[in-house]
């Protein structure tokens, strides 16, 4: 498979290039609010259009039953969720999984800032 083949290449590619940024000048060590907020910087600095703590509702048998708050939401389509740990876990990639199904979205972003090396996962809703 191909790059360009991926959902939402154009897209993701200055997400993920942003995201890089941060990590190239804060290196790891900091919390999540911090590269949370560095993120919007660099999102604006590149005209990347986000919403940051947005709220999605939880809809059960046609009811909200709850809500969750992501990140960001980035092009109105891409949820992005960052992390500042040690090493991300199956368990956080199943909280986007989850973020993508509850919000009927189809891809997700999780950056984990808290490593030498900046990590990401693109995750995909499988359900649409």
């Amino acid at each position: 498979m191909n790059e360009s083949d991926l959902l939402f290449y154009e897209l993701t590619r200055p997400i993920i290039g942003a995201a890089i940024e941060v990590h190239k000048i804060l290196g790891c060590g900091f919390l999540e609010s911090v590269y949370e907020e560095a993120l919007a910087i660099e999102f604006e600095l590149n005209k990347i259009p986000y919403e940051r703590q947005k709220s999605i509702d939880i809809i059960y048998k046609n009811r909200p039953a709850k809500f969750f708050i992501c990140d960001f939401l980035v092009y109105n389509k891409i949820v992005v969720e960052l992390k500042a740990m040690r090493k991300t876990t199956d368990i956080e990639t199943a909280q986007v999984s989850n973020y993508l199904k509850a919000g009927n979205l189809s891809l997700g972003l999780l950056f984990n800032f808290g490593s030498e090396s900046l990590e990401f996962r693109r995750i995909i809703n499988k359900n649409q």
